[in-house]
């Protein structure tokens, strides 16, 4: 590891870390709003899985829905406000190779993505019994989809020349992907229809790997949800990596 590398990871951390009520309290307020709401009306009337209370079912998907959209919303945020305010250019005139840039904005992402996930456990966990069946898994999903969604944010940073189209993205892409990957519901609850197009959904594969950590129980098997992630993470990085390596939209 590079002293540059470290500076850079440094100053990504310290990024979120300055205004952490809106970073990282704010997200785990959001939550918890979600948890009281759905679980006051739903936790008596719906049950997923055998023996688990519905609120008990909800929290790991709030909890790995917030690790998702917190680690996206850090490096394309970073990105493109490093864009916008020309700084960009201390990052890309230091002998810094394209992969420390990378790992970089990724593990700062990871690091919010993964508080915040952190945060809400926390806070919600007085509200339910959770049980901890397989906690690897656990601890697996929650690296692996936090770093996918990083690579992700970096990418539409790369891409994006305004913080509007960062807002589309997240609003119209990442949010609807995520709420749409079981967070809420067990897909096998829905029409064989709408099963096929969720199981097209990577997010499902983290968000249902993520609970079978706790339950032991899960709509598909755990290796399948890893194989996707993993090949998921894989293609992102590598998309990434030749944007950095290309310059594409970073040395206008």
């Amino acid at each position: 590891m590079s002293r540059g590398f470290l500076t850079l990871l440094h100053k990504e951390l310290l990024r979120f870390l300055k205004v952490g009520v809106q970073t990282i309290a704010a997200p785990i307020l959001t939550a918890a709003l979600y948890l009281l709401i759905f679980g006051h009306v739903l936790t008596d009337r719906v049950t997923v899985f055998e023996g688990v209370r519905y609120t008990s079912f909800l929290i790991p998907g709030l909890v790995m829905m917030s690790v998702l959209q917190n680690s996206f919303a850090n490096s394309s945020s970073s990105m493109i406000q490093s864009k916008i305010t020309g700084n960009i250019v201390f990052v890309l005139l230091p002998p810094l190779s394209h992969f420390e840039i990378f790992a970089a904005y990724v593990l700062g992402s990871m690091v919010r993505g993964i508080a915040v996930g952190s945060g809400v456990f926390i806070f919600t966990s007085w509200f339910a019994d959770l049980s901890f069946a397989a906690p690897a898994w656990i601890v697996v999903f929650a690296v692996l989809g936090s770093a996918i969604l990083g690579t992700m944010g970096l990418m539409v940073g790369i891409w994006a020349e305004k913080f509007d189209q960062i807002a589309v993205f997240q609003n119209f892409i990442i949010m609807p992907m995520t709420f749409l990957a079981g967070v809420f519901y067990s897909v096998t609850s829905l029409p064989a229809i709408w099963q096929r197009l969720s199981h097209l959904n990577p997010f499902f594969y983290m968000v249902d790997g993520f609970r079978y950590g706790f339950f032991g129980v899960s709509d598909v098997s755990p290796w399948t949800s890893l194989v996707v992630v993993c090949v998921a993470l894989a293609v992102t990085g590598v998309l990434a990596l030749r944007l950095l390596a290309s310059g594409y939209r970073l040395r206008n």
